[in-house]
Order: structure tokens, then sequence, then C-alpha cells
């Protein structure tokens, strides 16, 4: 199957070292600003989520 057609499978990034790869190949394909900006969204989400455990343990133990 040609490389140029939609239903083409790269089975080299369907193993856990290839998916890896292909990550870090788009990440890298980023411009900076983009990257700071997923970097504060990352850093946000793990804020929201740290406090939403926080307060599941003092409702459940209220």
């Amino acid at each position: 199957m040609p490389a140029n057609e939609p239903d083409a499978i790269d089975w080299r990034l369907t193993t856990w070292e290839g998916s890896r790869r292909e990550q870090m190949r788009r990440w890298a394909a980023l411009p900076l600003e983009r990257i700071i900006l997923a970097i504060e969204e990352m850093e946000e989400l793990a804020e929201h989520l740290r406090h939403g455990d926080d307060k599941s343990r003092s409702a459940d133990t209220g």
C-alpha cells in the first residue's frame, strides 16, 4: 500500500518505543510558543487535579 494513502499504517509506530519516538517527533516540531503554552496548561491541570484530591479527602472525613 503506498504511504500517501490514508489507510496506510506505519507499523513501526505501533510499538511502545515507536509511539514514544513519534510523540517526541511531534513535540519537537511545535513552535516554542506552543510548547510553553502546553506546559502551562499541563501545570494548571496538575494543580486542579491536586486540589480536587484534597477536596474529596476532606469530604470523606467530614
